[in-house]
C-alpha cells in the first residue's frame, strides 16, 4: 500500500496520562483534524505492522483490529510483518520485541519512561507519520490494540451480545501522546461456573463443547475488556483434556489461567473423576502418593503456560474436606500445601516462592483461617463473598504487606447455598461499586475473580467489574449512572442512552428486592400500604418503557437490545408479577371475589409470555445463534437447587354464585364481609393518607350500592355506583370539620337493605411550630419510615463522614461512610453523625428498626457496630450483626471456642413482622437488608432529634422505621411521608 495515499500533517504532541474516564480519552475522531493520523477512509485503510519477534497474541489482536476497521468503514486493514517504510502505518508492538519501536526509543523519538517495566500499560503516539501502539508487555500491547478497536466503535460485546458496530466513513486518531497506566487490580477475570444446562448446552450445540473454538471467543471478550485471568468451565469439563489446544490458545492470546477454589494444582475436578480408580481416594491422609502423582501431572502440563496455581485441598467436589474435626483437617491441609509446593519447586526447577499461587479462603476454609491457619507469605490469600455478593472479609491489617497479596472471589451467579441465584442479572451497579470499593480500599487488589455462571445474561455486571478493576478511582459512588449511560451509548448509540440506562438500572434494583429464585406469594403485602399494587405498577411501568424504547431501536440493534435490555427487564417483571398476581388470587379466592379468576388468568398469561420470550431467545434470536443459552429453570423454586421444570404458584378458581352477592373488604385487613368487623387504618392529620374500600361481587350480574356516612368529616370518592366485578373507593378526611384529639365514626356500604359497617378512627393534633427543616412522624403513634438519605444534618467526624450512595439499596440511595478504611470510633464526639427530626405523640418506650445493607462480619476481631441516641441523651452502641445469617456454620459454640477472633452473634428480633414476615424465605440474605432493632424512651411528646453515629466504617444505612406495626405489616415498611 502506498504510504502517501493520505496527507500526513506534522503536529505538536500533548501528553495525556491515563484515561480521562472509564470509557477512555477521546483520541479517535470521525472527521479530519489537522495533524491527525488517518486510520481509514475513502476506500483505503492503513496497514497494521506487527514484528515477527512479537507475541502471537499481539498478531491475533492486530488481525482483529484490521477486521474491526473493515466493519466500521467497509475497508479492512491488512496486517503485515514486513518492516514498515515511510508513513501511514499502524505499528503495534511490545517494547523489546518490535525493531522499529525499539529503534525510535533509542533515537529519543518515543519516550517510554511512563510504561517501561510497568504491568500491562501502553502508549499511543504518532511518529514520523505513523501511528505507534507500544506496550510495556504482551498484554499491554494487546490492550492498546483492542482499546483502539473500542474507540473506533466496536463494542467488546460485538460477539457475545451481537452489538453492531457504529459505521463511519473515515477514522482518524487525533494528535497527541496517550498513555494508559497499569491497572490498579493486577489480575482481573471471570469463572464460568454453574454452566449447565444453559452455557454448556449452547457451547455443545455451537462448537461441539468447551473447546478452543469456544474459548477463542471468551478470551477475546476478556481482552477487549482489558481482563487477563480466567477459571474455565468445570462442571462436566476438563479444560486441558477436552481440547489440548485450549491451554496453548490461552497462553498465546495472553490469558492467565487458573482453576477454581476447590481444584488444586491446575487440575480440573473432572480430571480426577475420570481417573478416580487410578488415583485412588481423594484423601491426602491415606492416599498421599496417588494424589501427589495426580498433582505432578497438573504441574507439568501447565508449566509452560502463564498460570496462577490454586493450592490447598477441599473434599471430592466442591465440599468440605473429610469427616474429621477442623483441627484434624487443618493438619492434613498443612501437609497438602507442603507437598504441593515441593512438587511445584521440583517441576519448575526453582523456589516455589517465585511461582504465582493462591489459597482460597472459601466456605469452611474461612474457619481455618480464623483459627490461625497460615500459608507461606508468597501465597496470595483469596478472600470470598457470602455467595450472594457481600464480601466476608476486608483486607486484614496483618496481611497488608503480604508478599503474595490479597484477592477476591465474588459471585454474581450462585448455584448452591444459601440459595440459587443463576438465571438473570440481579446485581445493581451501585452494589457492585460499594462492595468492590470496600475490597479495593482495604488492600484486596491483587486479583478479582468473578463467578459469572453462564456469562449470559450477566453481561452488564461483567462489563462494569472489569472496567472498575482497571481503575476503581475512575468511578466514584455518584458516578454509577454515568457509567450506565456510557455503557448504553457504547452499545446502542446516544439517542436512547438515558432511557436504556434507566431501564437496566431499574430492573436490576427491583430484582434485588427479591431475586426470582426466592420469590414467594407471601412477601409483599396485598392489603397494607398498597404494597403489592405499588410493586406491580413499578414493574409494569418498566415493561412499558422497555417495550417503548425497543420499538424505537434500529433493526441492526434489535438483537442486542433483546439480550441486554428487553429480555432481562420483561422476564424479570413477568416472574415478579406471577407471584404478585398469585398472591392476590389466593387472597381474593378466600374472600370469594370473582376477580380472583382474573388474577389466575394473569398468572397463566405471564407464564406463557415467559415461555415465549425464552423460546424466542433460544430459537429465533440472532438467527438461532443462541440455541439453548437460556435453558435455566427459574420458576417454582422450593429449595436451593434448580427445580426439574418451571412451575407457577397454585391458583384458585372461584365459581361465581348464581346471583349478585356483595362483599366488602378494606385496606389493612384480609377479612371481608360478612366475616369479621371491618376497620380502616387510623387516619391522622399529619400524614393525611387516604385508605381504600373494595366493594366486590361474589356472583353473576351487577348490583348497585350506596355509601352512607355518619359524620360530615368523612370524604368518600364515590357515593354510589354499580358493581360488575369490583369497585374501589377512597376514604379521606376533611380536617376542617374534625375536632382536635381522637374521633371515631362509621360509614356504611349499602345494597338495598343490606349494609356493611366500616369503622373509622381519626387523630387530629396540632402540628409542630417553629420547625427548622423537614420532619417525619404522625399524630397517632403509628409506624413511620425515614429514608436514611433524608437527614436534617450530616456532621462529619474526625476521620470519616457520612456520604450519599445513589442507587444503592431498595430506593433512591443509602448513606455510607468515607473513607471505608477510617478507624473505628472510640469517642462519639469524633463520630460522623446523621440527625433526623422525628415526632412522637406519646411518651414511653419506642421501637426503632435500622435497615442496613447485610455487611458481613468483615473484621471479626474488631466487631461490626453502629450507635444511636435521642436528643442529647446517652448514646447506645448496637451490634450490627443482628440477623446475620451464618451460612457457613462459623459461629457455632464449638467453633467460637477455637476461633479467638470470632464473637457470638447477637439474637435476632423474631417478633416483628417487618423483619420476619410469615417466617418463610425471610432473612438478610434473601431480603438484601438487615434490620437492627432497639428500644428507647421518650420523655416528652413532640419533635425529637434521632441521631445515628458511625462506629465501624463499613456500615451502610438505608432506612429507619419507627414503631413497626405488627397489625399492618409490610415488606418495605410504611411509605415515608416527609413533612415540611
Amino acid at each position: 500500500m502506498k504510504s502517501n495515499f493520505l496527507k500526513i500533517w506534522v503536529c505538536t504532541f500533548f501528553f495525556v496520562e491515563g484515561i480521562v474516564s472509564v470509557w477512555g480519552a477521546g483520541h479517535v475522531a470521525f472527521s479530519p483534524l489537522r495533524g491527525a493520523f488517518c486510520l481509514a477512509g475513502h476506500g483505503r485503510a492503513a496497514t497494521i505492522h506487527v514484528d515477527t519477534a512479537d507475541y502471537k497474541g499481539v498478531y491475533l489482536a492486530a488481525l482483529n483490529l484490521g477486521t474491526d476497521i473493515g466493519k466500521v468503514t467497509g475497508t479492512k486493514a491488512d496486517v503485515s510483518t514486513a518492516l514498515p517504510m515511510g508513513q501511514g502505518t499502524v505499528i503495534a508492538g511490545t517494547l523489546g520485541r518490535n525493531r522499529r519501536i525499539d529503534e525510535w526509543v533509542k533515537q529519543g523519538k518515543i519516550d517510554v519512561s511512563a510504561i517501561e517495566g510497568k504491568w500491562e500499560s501502553f502508549l499511543v503516539q504518532t511518529v514520523e507519520g505513523n501511528l505507534v501502539i507500544a506496550g510495556s508487555d504482551k498484554r499491554g500491547t494487546i490492550f492498546g490494540i483492542y482499546d483502539l478497536s473500542e474507540k473506533i466503535g466496536v463494542s467488546p460485546w460485538h460477539y457475545f451480545a451481537d452489538v453492531p458496530v457504529q459505521r463511519h466513513e473515515v477514522l482518524f486518531v487525533n494528535p497527541g501522546r496517550y498513555v494508559q497506566g497499569s491497572p490498579k487490580v493486577k489480575y482481573r477475570g471471570i469463572f464460568l461456573n454453574d454452566e449447565w444446562p444453559s452455557l454448556g448446552g449452547w457451547a455443545s450445540t455451537k462448537f461441539g463443547g468447551f473447546n478452543s473454538r469456544f474459548y477463542a471467543h471468551v478470551f477475546e471478550l476478556l481482552l477487549r475488556l482489558k481482563a487477563n485471568y480466567m477459571w474455565p468451565a468445570m462442571w462436566a469439563s476438563s479444560f486441558y483434556e477436552d481440547d489440548p489446544a485450549n491451554g496453548q490458545l490461552a497462553d498465546d492470546m495472553g490469558i492467565v489461567m487458573g482453576t477454581s477454589h476447590h481444584e488444586p494444582m491446575m487440575r480440573p475436578h473432572k480430571d480426577y473423576t475420570k481417573r478416580r480408580k487410578e488415583v485412588g481416594p481423594w484423601d491426602y491422609a491415606t492416599n498421599k502418593e496417588g494424589i501427589d502423582s495426580f498433582f505432578v501431572e497438573g504441574a507439568e502440563r501447565s508449566r509452560k503456560y502463564e498460570s496462577i496455581v490454586t493450592i490447598g485441598m477441599r473434599g471430592d467436589g466442591d465440599v468440605a474436606m473429610g469427616g474429621g474435626t477442623d483441627e484434624e483437617n487443618m493438619a492434613v491441609l498443612s501437609d497438602v500445601i507442603k507437598g504441593q509446593r515441593e512438587i511445584l519447586g521440583r517441576v519448575h526447577g526453582k523456589d516455589p516462592a517465585g511461582i504465582p499461587q493462591l489459597w482460597a479462603v472459601f466456605t469452611e476454609v474461612q474457619r481455618y483461617y480464623d483459627k490461625g491457619f497460615k500459608v507461606p507469605d508468597d501465597v496470595m490469600l483469596l478472600f470470598c463473598d457470602n455467595n450472594w455478593g457481600y464480601i466476608r472479609r476486608v483486607g486484614p491489617w496483618r496481611e497488608q504487606r503480604r508478599k503474595g497479596g490479597m484477592g477476591l472471589y465474588y459471585h454474581i451467579d450462585m448455584n448452591g447455598g444459601p440459595w440459587n441465584d443463576r438465571w438473570i442479572n440481579t446485581t445493581t451497579i451501585p452494589k457492585l461499586r460499594e462492595q468492590f470499593n470496600l475490597a479495593y480500599q482495604s488492600g484486596i487488589d491483587d486479583l478479582w475473580i468473578v463467578n459469572v455462571g453462564d456469562l449470559k445474561p450477566k453481561e452488564l455486571p461483567i462489563d462494569f467489574i472489569m472496567r472498575y478493576a482497571w481503575n476503581p478511582d475512575a468511578i466514584q459512588a455518584d458516578e454509577t449512572d454515568d457509567y450506565l449511560r456510557g455503557w448504553a451509548r457504547q452499545n446502542f448509540g446516544g439517542a436512547h442512552a438515558d432511557a436504556i440506562a434507566g431501564i437496566v438500572s431499574r430492573y436490576s434494583q427491583y430484582n434485588l428486592w427479591r431475586k426470582p429464585e426466592v420469590q414467594s406469594t407471601d412477601i409483599f403485602s396485598i392489603v397494607n400500604h398498597r404494597e403489592a399494587d405499588r410493586v406491580t405498577e413499578l414493574w409494569r411501568a418498566l415493561v412499558h418503557d422497555a417495550d417503548s424504547v425497543g420499538q424505537l431501536m434500529p433493526q441492526a440493534y434489535k438483537d442486542a437490545y433483546y439480550q441486554l435490555v428487553l429480555y432481562p427487564a420483561k422476564t424479570s417483571a413477568g416472574v415478579a408479577e406471577i407471584y404478585l398476581a398469585a398472591a392476590k388470587n389466593q387472597l381474593y379466592a378466600r374472600q370469594g371475589r370473582v376477580t380472583a379468576n382474573d388474577y389466575a388468568r394473569r398468572v397463566e398469561d405471564l407464564y406463557m409470555a415467559d415461555t415465549a420470550m425464552t423460546a424466542y431467545y433460544n430459537k429465533v434470536l440472532a438467527g438461532g445463534k443462541w440455541e439453548k443459552m437460556m435453558s435455566d429453570i427459574h420458576l417454582g423454586y422450593t429449595q436451593w437447587s434448580m427445580p426439574k421444570k418451571d412451575s407457577v404458584p397454585q391458583v384458585v378458581r372461584v365459581e361465581p354464585l348464581s346471583k349478585p352477592v356483595m362483599g366488602v373488604a378494606v385496606e389493612g385487613s384480609e377479612a371481608a364481609s360478612p366475616e369479621g368487623d371491618l376497620e380502616l387504618p387510623v387516619f391522622d392529620n399529619f400524614e393525611n393518607r387516604k385508605y381504600y374500600i373494595d366493594i366486590f361481587n361474589r356472583g353473576t350480574r351487577a348490583f348497585d350500592f350506596k355509601v352512607k356516612t355518619a359524620e360530615p368529616w368523612m370524604d368518600v370518592s364515590l357515593r354510589k355506583g354499580t358493581v360488575e366485578t369490583e369497585t374501589r373507593l377512597w376514604v379521606g378526611i376533611d380536617w376542617t370539620k374534625v375536632k382536635a384529639g381522637k374521633t371515631e365514626g362509621m360509614l356504611y356500604i349499602c345494597r338495598g337493605r343490606e349494609r356493611v359497617p366500616v369503622k373509622l378512627r381519626v387523630v387530629k393534633a396540632e402540628r409542630p411550630v417553629q420547625v427548622e427543616g423537614h420532619w417525619f412522624g404522625n399524630a397517632c403513634g403509628n409506624e413511620f419510615s425515614v429514608p436514611a438519605w433524608q437527614f436534617n444534618a450530616c456532621w462529619p467526624g474526625r476521620y470519616a463522614k457520612w456520604t450519599f450512595l445513589p442507587g444503592l439499596g431498595r430506593g433512591k440511595g443509602c448513606m455510607g461512610l468515607t473513607p471505608v478504611t477510617a478507624p473505628s470510633v472510640e469517642a462519639f464526639q469524633d463520630a460522623p453523625c446523621l440527625e433526623y427530626q422525628v415526632y412522637f405523640p406519646n411518651t414511653g418506650m419506642q421501637t426503632v428498626c435500622l435497615g442496613i445493607l447485610p455487611t458481613q462480619d468483615v473484621a471479626p476481631e474488631r466487631g461490626l457496630r453502629l450507635a444511636f441516641g435521642l436528643d442529647n441523651g446517652a448514646v447506645r452502641t448496637l451490634d450490627a450483626r443482628q440477623g446475620f445469617v451464618d451460612t457457613f456454620g462459623e459461629y457455632t459454640s464449638k467453633n467460637l471456642k477455637n476461633s479467638p477472633n470470632l464473637k457470638p452473634l447477637p439474637p435476632r428480633n423474631r417478633t416483628l413482622k417487618l423483619i420476619n414476615g410469615t417466617g418463610r424465605m425471610r432473612n438478610e440474605v434473601f431480603d438484601n437488608l438487615r434490620w437492627l432493632t432497639a428500644e428507647f424512651k421518650v420523655d416528652q411528646p413532640g419533635l425529637h432529634t434521632f441521631k445515628v453515629y458511625m462506629v465501624d466504617p463499613e456500615i451502610v444505612l438505608e432506612q429507619l422505621v419507627f414503631n413497626p406495626d405488627n397489625t399492618h405489616p409490610s415488606y418495605f415498611g410504611a411509605p415515608p411521608v416527609r413533612h415540611q
